[in-house]
């Protein structure tokens, strides 16, 4: 956990400095687009604790660089198949990668020609998919990217029209990287909903009504000790799957975590009263961060069906 609390330190540092950083910068001074790349592909060769301790510094600034889909999810899937050329090219930051999993799109496979659509995806320069049991990667004849609600999270539609496709190995491994995604995720949105809950706690202190502070009331008092309780309990969940990443452990935090974040995101709003949803402060930006979360990998429920399926069977 030492490193983790020390790669946390830094990333809050370097990002607190520098608000406008590039991903590219981002990569050269800390290292994130290589955290989880072995050494001898030129990454850190950290692991998924050290990675939840980066998203959820990412989540607590509402990054919008590609860390969950590139530098977790796309290296997790090359990892697998020991695509070591491609693991090099995502370790100095100066290409991303985004990945399709099964049911992601309508994507069919004819030969080595990829053929499909996929209506949403993280924004990413290399698109690697799961497609008929294999993880292949192509360029797509298209791309769409959308404006959307939380503009913090870009994303895109890919159309592919008998593309070129390059196996890169079996598709064996794509609930690992599900899982890890989900995992890393629930760090962001342990950091979003921590952060949610320090501005609230700053505006109850500063903003005063009948001359005490709005914080002075039991009202108030009781909905922050409420927010606390979740982000403090979604954070052990958070950590709990990032020591031991599954299909439970995952479930279960990305149930909770989604969860928290939502409700810390709205009493934000709530606490902070009109000012909360003017486009002049940022309590509406993790509201919308929140809401877009809780559907990347399908809303609480998806995760507690599987859960539940996992623990009585189908």
């Amino acid at each position: 956990m030492a490193l983790a609390d020390d790669l946390r330190a830094a990333v809050r540092d370097h990002l607190a400095g520098r608000p406008g950083a590039s991903w590219q910068g981002c990569a050269r001074e800390l290292g994130l687009a290589g955290l989880m790349i072995p050494e001898r592909h030129g990454g850190a060769g950290c692991g998924p604790l050290e990675m939840a301790a980066v998203a959820e510094e990412l989540g607590r600034v509402l990054s919008p660089h590609p860390f969950l889909q590139s530098a977790v999810m796309a290296v997790a899937a090359l990892r697998a198949c020991e695509a070591g050329d491609e693991l090099a090219a995502l370790a100095g930051g100066g290409t991303s990668a985004t990945v399709v999993l099964p049911g992601d799109g309508d994507l069919r496979l004819d030969g080595d020609l990829l053929t499909g659509e996929v209506p949403y995806a993280p924004a990413g320069d290399l698109v690697l998919a799961y497609v008929n049991g294999l993880l292949v990667t192509a360029e797509p004849a298209e791309r769409e990217t959308y404006v959307t609600m939380d503009e913090s999270r870009p994303l895109q539609r890919l159309r592919f029209d008998a593309a070129p496709a390059r196996l890169l190995g079996d598709g064996g491994s794509w609930a690992r990287v599900r899982d890890l995604g989900i995992t890393a995720l629930a760090a962001e949105q342990v950091g979003g909903a921590a952060r949610c809950l320090e501005m609230a706690v700053e505006h109850a202190g500063r903003r005063h009504q009948f001359g005490r502070p709005i914080g002075s009331f039991q009202a108030i008092k009781h909905k922050l000790a409420d927010v606390l309780l979740l982000v403090e309990s979604a954070r052990s969940a958070a950590l709990g799957a990032a020591a031991d990443v599954g299909e439970v452990s995952a479930a279960i935090a990305g149930s909770y975590c989604t969860e928290a974040y939502l409700t810390a995101a709205g009493e934000n709003i709530q606490v902070h009263g009109g000012i909360g949803i003017t486009w002049e402060h940022p309590a509406h930006r993790y509201f919308k961060r929140a809401t877009s979360d809780a559907q990347l990998f399908g809303p609480p429920q998806a995760h507690r069906a599987r859960l539940g399926a996992h623990v009585f069977g189908d």
